[in-house]
């Protein structure tokens, strides 16, 4: 696990400004490693690579990068892990090949030189990101992995085209230009988390998951190239599902399961797990466990209000397995403390607040091992969020009713009338599932809206939503109406609307928010992260799977609960989902008051000239007074002006250094 950066100026570089350059570059990405560091220079070809090593596997120096492969045409720069390498090594080998050490990395380059760079990343499994320059060609390759686990951001700026594996490796480049796009922001409003293939910054992107990028010149053409496609595997599975008994898919399901877990224990430093206690987590600690020699090493926050904690869940479990469990009992205070960090951590407006305790485990588990394997996505893949039984129940409480009488009935609402019986008692129901505690008119709002989606998708994307309107938010903005993760149709998964909002989590969430969440948390403090249940032959798997295989009778992830329940009683992991969540409600209103009141003062957001005060202030005064629970909506508005007040700071001291 690595940070990467770069710079390609086509017409060449001067060596002693690139060299130093590409060091600052990399400097900034230290956390994400701090065991090596290098740079490679054609300054006549105008390329840059710079690293940054976090040593995995194959800890000597014949896993230092920058590397070439071994016929020189190729040099790159990689981050992450290529956990079936020894598979790709054993054939390489067969051709004749010659290793001189038994990193990923090498076998990487091996890889492209024997099949090219297209057919080497399909038969890679791994999570990673690099930077590959053709010699012979002269051109840059930027290639992510299949489930977007790794980023990786590119962007021109001017005539140079700048590669990192975070933002502030962009911004320490001479030729970067902070510019917000408010576009951008106007979709980190809405769902809490800048979609990719945006970033916050005008002309810089995220390499989409499952994609290479080959870049030659300025005027080339900057459209990735897929070689994995989840939208390619939803539409298969739906198409061919599979067709074996619940008991062959339980078997199915573990095999893969057993394999992806074994594969990303591969390492050569120590190595634990992530440990909340709930179905997901459980079940690849329990799947670790069952292949390892030795106690696997676990690891739980607790807080001290257990509303919010799951730790004696997590205990519990780590009980019965006999893992080495470490718990840290967490105060408020503690967690706050993460608050003024959580800008550079994050590097870009981010505004899941679960991003506090993520952080907070990753830096318990660090004090013992460097890499630990995590449960995330098990809810995308199975079926697990509230949203995936809510969500479609209000479709179908709705979509009966003719477009032109919801249209009348929205209007109906809005205007303080009632709509004919049968259709109020269906928005009776949608009301009370999904508004929670709003004001009156609030309710009607938003049941006015959800009554006049026009699909699943509309209806996904609505509740996925914090500010449903953030163009009225952002001075000069406007949005994407279209709830896909790169703008285009959605696949053809059927008439099913728990296929359609699976899709939607898996296509845009999980890159956005999940994986972002945790790469950011877990390497800020230098810990490699592995997903195994994002194993493209899981992801794949799932697809094929029947309906009634993950929502089964109201039990969410009923196959994934079918493993577990081989390794552990099902009594210590049945029960309500219940996440990493803080108590943002109490603090805004209590200990966290007077530093939201200086980010959100009316003044102060008038001379920003971003943000319009009206609305912002509005939901400020009605959460402060108890009225409503706005905590959700205004996070995201304090996390985008914290950002923005440490990227300032951060310009200034650069400027007067």
């Amino acid at each position: 696990m690595c940070g990467i950066a770069g710079c390609f100026q086509p017409g060449g570089l001067r060596a002693d400004e690139a060299r130093s350059t590409a060091i600052a570059m990399a400097e900034t990405l230290e956390h994400r490693g701090p065991d090596d560091s290098g740079v490679w220079l054609d300054a006549e070809a105008g390329i840059a690579l710079a690293f940054r090593r976090l040593s995995i596997i194959d800890l000597t120096l014949a896993g230092h990068q920058p590397m070439e492969s071994a016929t020189g045409r190729y040099v790159v720069v990689f981050n992450g892990e290529i956990y079936n390498f020894p598979d790709l090594r054993h054939d390489l080998m067969a051709r004749g090949v010659v290793f001189r050490g038994r990193s990923d990395t090498e076998v990487l380059l091996a890889a492209i030189e024997a099949w090219g760079v297209g057919e080497t990343l399909v038969k890679s499994n791994g999570m990673f990101a690099f930077a590959l320059w053709d010699r012979e060609q002269r051109h840059l390759i930027l290639a992510r992995d299949r489930a977007g686990e790794k980023p990786l951001y590119y962007g021109w700026m001017g005539r140079s085209l700048l590669f990192g594996s975070e933002l502030k490796a962009l911004r320490a480049h001479p030729s970067f230009r902070a510019q917000i796009d408010r576009h951008a922001l106007t979709e980190f409003l809405r769902y809490g988390y800048v979609p990719d293939p945006m970033s916050i910054y005008v002309g810089v992107k995220k390499l989409m998951p499952g994609t290479y990028l080959t870049i030659e010149h300025p005027s080339s053409d900057m459209a990735p190239t897929p070689y994995w496609s989840l939208r390619a595997v939803a539409e298969a599975g739906v198409a061919e599902p599979f067709r074996g008994t619940a008991r062959e898919a339980i078997d199915n399901l573990e095999v893969l399961l057993k394999e992806a877990v074994k594969m990303r224990m591969e390492a050569d430093v120590p190595l634990g797990a992530f440990l909340s206690g709930g179905v997901d987590s459980t079940t690849i600690v329990s799947l670790m466990q069952a292949q390892s020699s030795t106690p696997v090493r676990t690891f739980t926050i607790g807080f001290s209000d257990e509303q919010h904690s799951e730790a004696r869940h997590a205990t519990a479990v780590a009980r019965h397995l006999g893992t080495i469990h470490t718990e840290a009992t967490l105060t408020p205070a503690e967690a706050m403390a993460v608050i003024p960090r959580l800008p550079h951590l994050y590097d870009e407006p981010f505004a899941d607040t679960s991003q506090i305790p993520t952080f907070l485990v990753s830096e318990l588990a660090k004090r013992h091992v460097t890499v630990s394997l995590s449960g995330d996505a098990g809810d995308e893949l199975f079926g697990g969020y509230r949203r995936h039984r809510l969500g479609p129940s209000i479709w179908r409480a709705i979509s009966w009713i003719p477009k032109p009488l919801r249209a009348a009935a929205a209007v109906a609402l809005l205007a303080g009338t009632g709509p004919p019986g049968h259709v109020m008692a269906a928005l009776n129901r949608v009301t009370r599932q999904i508004t929670g505690k709003r004001s009156f008119s609030e309710r009607l709002g938003q049941s006015a809206e959800m009554v006049t989606a026009e699909s699943p998708a509309a209806l996904y994307d609505y509740m996925m939503s914090l500010w449903k309107h953030p163009t009225r938010l952002v001075r000069g903005a406007y949005e994407n109406t279209q709830p896909s993760a790169d703008g285009r149709p959605l696949p053809h998964v059927g008439k099913v609307p728990e296929h359609v909002m699976m899709y939607l989590d898996s296509a845009t969430y999980l890159p956005g928010d999940i994986l972002v969440k945790l790469d950011r948390a877990s390497m800020g403090v230098s810990l490699e992260s592995r997903i195994p249940l994002l194993d493209h032959r899981v992801i794949e798997f799932a697809w094929r799977l029947p309906l009634t295989m993950k929502l089964n009778h109201g039990t969410s992830k009923w196959l994934l609960r079918q493993v577990l329940y081989r390794y552990v009683p099902q009594q210590l992991v049945d029960r309500p989902k219940q996440g990493f969540h803080m108590p943002v409600t109490d603090w805004l209103r209590g200990p966290l008051r007077d530093w939201a009141e200086s980010l959100l003062d009316e003044n102060r957001l008038r001379s920003e000239n971003i943000l319009e005060p009206g609305p912002i202030r509005q939901k400020w005064r009605e959460h402060l007074s108890g009225e409503s629970r706005w905590d959700y909506r205004l996070w995201t508005v304090l996390m985008f002006q914290s950002w923005q007040e440490a990227s300032i700071q951060a310009t200034l001291a650069t400027a007067a250094a």
